[in-house]
């Protein structure tokens, strides 16, 4: 009983069998699939440098700078997709946090990358591919919100930021209010890789604070 218990809180109800080593294997499964980095994988096989080049981040925006806007839009995909699959297909018929804690995973794994000793991207295109897969409707918010931003201010940077803003608002919003759990924790978890966003974008605020006080 306790085990069904337990079960039901960490995977959601009718969750599939799992065993704490799967769940383990799960979540270690999307740590390193987020890991992989297409921008350096792409840039090294071109002999190019991203670190050294452009704003020296290994993600879409600095590798469509770089690289040309083909392999940005490719690198886009790539990143959305590591997001995507492992909260899609390691948490099967899973409604519980199982799915939220692999999502953060991937995200966690490309933004701190051990094949890259430690650094990555900002995490927005994995985010939003763990979005598709967790809460389609609350991608579809944050991808209409980051247009705007790129229309209002015709840089990735802000658009980020507004989409990541918005993100968490909305996702504590429908964490504290719905009445189904199979709303309430994508809503959390939305949230907190909207945090995660945010956190990762700590010198960009930083900077524009600085700009608004001079």
């Amino acid at each position: 009983m306790r085990t069904q218990v337990l079960g039901d809180l960490v995977l959601g109800r009718g969750h599939p069998t799992y065993g704490p080593v799967a769940v383990g294997l799960c979540i270690l499964a999307s740590f390193v699939i987020g890991s992989v980095n297409p921008a350096a994988i792409i840039a090294r096989l071109l002999r190019r440098d991203l670190r050294g080049s452009g704003s020296g981040n290994p993600g879409a925006t600095n590798a469509g700078r770089v690289l040309g806007t083909g392999w940005g839009i490719a690198v886009g995909l790539l990143d959305v997709l590591k997001g995507y699959l492992p909260t899609l297909l390691l948490t099967p018929r899973t409604s519980g946090p199982l799915v939220g804690v692999c999502a953060a995973a991937a995200v966690l794994g490309h933004i701190w990358s051990p094949f890259l000793r430690g650094r990555g991207g900002k995490g927005v295109a994995t985010t939003l591919g763990a979005l598709l897969a967790m809460a389609p409707w609350l991608a579809l918010v944050v991808v209409v919100v980051f247009v705007v931003g790129i229309v209002a201010w015709r840089t990735t940077g802000k658009a980020s930021i507004l989409a990541s803003v918005v993100l968490v608002v909305v996702g504590v919003v429908v964490a504290a209010t719905s009445q189904w759990p199979s709303m309430r924790w994508p809503g959390a978890w939305s949230a907190l890789l909207g945090l995660i966003v945010l956190l990762r974008h700590h010198r960009n605020l930083r900077a524009w604070g600085r700009l608004a006080r001079a």
